[in-house]
């Protein structure tokens, strides 16, 4: 039977423009990002959604082989709702790889009445080509919903579906490669002070990615010190992602600074040691955004079909 949810729940989902996706790397840890749901979800299916780009061929595979991911609806700045609740959807991501015309159809609807009118004419016609054509829903079949009464997940939750696991997860075998940092934790911890959103992942006992919200409080050589409300934060030693991000009205203006990395916790709080960074600054300008969108997308078709991700054109 599939998992419903309340509909202070539903005005939550409906009307979020950016959610932050874990999914489950091969070693066992997590990546975060952050992800436009722009309204995607059925009640009657059990389901929710986020868009992406067959582009990104490399998160794609990693769904495929393992689909289970979470999708933390965690900010209401610019958004059409002013609840206070921190919604956390764990289940199995479903990618719809060879959209059709209804599939673009609804996405594009839904963007368009959140993100504004999509530009066209001769020029946005062909520029945009590859990022519409490539853009799909990713529809998540939701396993558990759990539900805190406010954005810094402090409080008794609510649970939708399958209750969550009994026990925290155990303890993960360190790296080869050592678990100190690998970038520079200085520039580091500068760059992600100046988002207000920051997002921890991990994986729970039962497989499944969880994400919960952080704050920075300091740093030095040894890594990143967080705080979070009891629970978010779990005891021991494991592989984790922690992305910062800040978004401006209708996304046009985007910042993101994403790392995996190495967690030691105790006391709900926790050394970071970052080992990967990624990260984007895009224009508060819509032109210069879909400049670069369709730049962007160009080159990951590109990209992916020299690696045999897409058919060629």
């Amino acid at each position: 039977m599939p998992v419903s949810w309340p509909d202070h729940v539903d005005e939550i989902l409906d009307a979020d423009l950016t959610a932050a996706l874990g999914y489950v790397t091969p070693a066992g840890g997590a990546v975060v990002m952050a992800v436009a749901p722009v309204g995607l979800r059925d009640r009657e299916r059990g389901t929710v959604g986020f868009t992406t780009s067959l582009g990104f061929s490399k998160k794609l595979d990693r769904i495929k082989t393992e689909p289970r991911v979470a999708l933390a609806y965690h900010a209401r700045k610019h958004g059409g709702s002013d609840r206070p609740e921190f919604v956390l959807v764990q289940g199995r991501a479903e990618p719809v790889e060879k959209p059709t015309q209804e599939d673009r159809a609804l996405v594009r609807r839904l963007a368009e009445a959140r993100l504004g009118s999509a530009r066209e004419g001769f020029f946005w016609d062909r520029w945009l080509r590859e990022y519409y054509m490539v853009r799909i829903p990713v529809w998540v079949h939701v396993d558990r919903m759990t539900v805190w009464p406010d954005l810094r997940c402090e409080g008794e939750p609510e649970v939708y579906g399958e209750p969550p696991p009994a026990a925290a997860p155990a303890p993960q075998r360190p790296p080869a490669k050592g678990t100190g940092p690998r970038v520079d934790t200085a520039k580091a911890a500068k760059r992600l002070g100046k988002t207000p959103y920051l997002l921890l992942g991990h994986v729970a006992a039962d497989g499944y990615p969880t994400v919960g919200p952080v704050e920075l409080a300091g740093s030095d050589e040894s890594g990143l010190e967080l705080t979070a409300a009891p629970g978010v934060i779990p005891a021991g030693a494991r592989r984790a992602g922690l992305v910062g991000h800040n978004y401006k009205p209708k996304l046009i203006g985007l910042t993101a600074r994403q790392h995996t990395g190495w967690l030691e916790a105790g006391n709900d709080r926790a050394l970071y040691a970052p080992h990967t960074q990624t990260g984007f600054v895009a224009p508060p300008n819509k032109t210069l955004l879909l400049l670069g969108n369709g730049l962007q997308a160009k080159l990951g078709v590109r990209k992916a079909r020299r690696a045999g991700a897409l058919p060629a054109a």
